[in-house]
This record gives C-alpha cells, structure tokens and sequence, in this order.
C-alpha cells in the first residue's frame, strides 16, 4: 500500500473515530435536579406537568433527559443538603418546588453557572428570588401559584350570577391575606364586585366574624389562609347559617361536603408553565430575560359539589350544567 493510499484511510479512520465521539456527546442525555419540600399532591402534580412540558418540547426522559429528584419530607433544615446533593451530580438545570427550597437554592447555588427553575411560589417577588414581576433574576425564574383574583370572580359571576357582593374574611395580621384582599380590591371594580371585608384574628372569632356578612355579602371567598384554611368548617358553618355560599380556594373541602365550591390553582398547569420556561433556558435563553409566569384563568380548576350548594341555598346555573367540574 502506497503512502497517499495510508495516509487517506489513516485520514477516514480519524474522521470516524471524531463523528463517532460527536454522536456520543450528543446522545448524552440532559441532566436535571428536582428539589421538592415534601411528597403531597399538588406539588408531585407540579413535577409531573413539568416533564409534561419538556416531553411535549422533545425531550424524551430517559434519553434526551435524565430527572434526579430528591425531597426532605417538609424539613427545611435539610433542604441545604439536598441541594447540595443535587449540584455534585453536576446537573444542567434545578427544578426547586415550593418557596423555603427556592430561596435555599437560590443562595446555594449562586454563581455556580446552574439555572434554576422555580414553582409553587406564590409571591418570587416578595420571596427575593426575582427583582420584579417583570424579569427573573441571575440565573433563576419561575412560575407562581399565585391565584388569579380576577379569576376567582369572574368563576363566582359564573356560579353566583345574581351575587354583586364579595365577602373576603381575612386575618390582618397575616401578610398574605392582606396582601390578596388589597388583589381583590383592586380587581372588584372591574368584575362588577363591591368588597365587603371582614378581619378575623382568632379562630375562636370565625364564628361571630363570617356571620356578620349576613345581609352584607352575596358569596363569601376564602383565601389560601394560615387562619381560615385550618378552620374552613366553622367557616362554612356559620356561612351556611347566613345562607352565603362560599367559593374556596383549596378543592379537599369541596370534595368532603364543607363549601359548594372552589376555584383552585391546577398544580399540573403550573408545571407545565415552569416546563415551558425550562425549554427557552434549554435552548439558550437567559433566565434574567423571563419574568415569572402567573396562573391565567384557563390554569385554575372549578370543583362544584351540588348537593352541598343547595345547603347553601343556591342552584347550579344553566351556564355551568355541562362543565365536568362535579363531585357528589
């Protein structure tokens, strides 16, 4: 064999050998953490419509992605570990569910080069894990729980069509209450709602405090409140008593008889919105240029139980019959 002969078969051998290892690089899958608080419904349905997303945006787990995901049972102590954990399997990404693990990361993970993906929280902005509601941060962004107010109403006209006034309990001295009834205020007047508000800071007021909307409110909204959400059976109790139906924004209750409705967050559509934001990250965008993603109405899930909203004195209108939203 000649030398031009060696040298050219030497040159193809060397090409393969080059087109191979390029082949092998690229079929290497996509590494992503997943830092959970704790097992529970809603945020597994979070990690689930996340990888909802990126099966739709072509990433086949398993071989285009590979997911490690880890939680701490609700113990924020060792959040720090598990994050630490995650970073030495030198993932591409962090998925962070919930706000303590979020905010964890966040300065865990600073200047590490990892983006980090948020969801489940409620209020980034006042959690500092973004600037404003307008951009996400160094390397992070997300998106909330936050319930669309506007949302609510608009599904409370649905149910209620007569109703014109709000009834919004809430404890002042929780910020997030406060922080939503200034929310509701704000979106009443557009939504054809005149708020009545009525503060409760003893679970040993509920009582005397829901039953003074009697006369005052058309439906009464409870909010995802540290108070109120433990109780919602006085709650409802005493609203059932007046005769005002209420429209809840967590569905357990609904589903055990104790309020006619709900219009709660769909955790799997808040997934699939961080997914969404994970495929532009994927694909080289910076996560300072995206602003947290909100909860639009078509992310909330209604959940009527009839039986219970005739308690209430109510019918179901004709608008909603065919909905799919029931449980008996």
């Amino acid at each position: 064999m000649n030398k031009a002969k060696r040298g050219w078969l030497r040159g193809i051998v060397a090409a393969s050998v080059v087109v191979a290892a390029i082949g092998a690089a690229s079929a290497d899958p996509i590494r992503i953490g997943i830092a959970n608080f704790g097992e529970h419904p809603q945020l597994n349905a979070s990690i689930e419509g996340f990888k909802k997303a990126l099966a739709e945006g072509g990433y086949v787990e398993g071989k285009d992605v590979v997911y490690s995901t880890s939680h701490t049972n609700f113990d924020a102590s060792l959040v720090p570990q598990m994050i630490a954990k995650l970073q030495a399997e030198q993932p591409q990404m962090i998925y962070t569910v919930t706000t303590p693990v979020s905010q964890i990361a966040k300065k865990a993970l600073a200047g590490s080069g990892i983006p980090v993906v948020f969801t489940a929280v409620t209020d980034p902005v006042a959690a500092k894990l973004v600037p404003s509601w307008d951009a996400g941060d160094e390397g992070m962004t997300g998106a909330t729980d936050l319930q669309d107010v506007a949302a609510v109403m608009e599904f409370a006209h649905k149910l209620l069509p007569e109703a014109k006034r709000f009834g919004q309990p809430y404890n002042p001295g929780e910020a997030n209450d406060v922080a939503l009834l200034d929310k509701v205020k704000e979106a009443a007047h557009a939504a054809g709602f005149e708020v009545v508000a009525v503060g409760v800071d003893n679970v040993n007021d509920i009582q005397q405090r829901v039953a003074s909307f009697a006369g005052k409110a058309d439906v009464i909204y409870t909010p995802a409140s540290n108070l109120l959400q433990p109780a919602i059976a006085a709650v409802a109790a005493a609203a059932r008593q007046a005769g005002i139906p209420i429209v809840n924004s967590d569905d357990d209750a609904v589903r055990k008889g104790v309020v006619p409705a709900s219009f709660a967050v769909n955790y799997e559509q808040v997934g699939i919105n961080a997914g969404k934001i994970a495929l532009q990250i994927l694909k080289g965008a910076d996560p300072k240029t995206i602003a947290p993603v909100n909860p639009a109405y078509e992310d909330h899930a209604p959940l009527i139980n009839k039986a219970t909203l005739k308690e209430f004195g109510a019918e179901l209108p004709a608008e909603l019959e065919g909905c799919n939203c029931f449980v008996e």
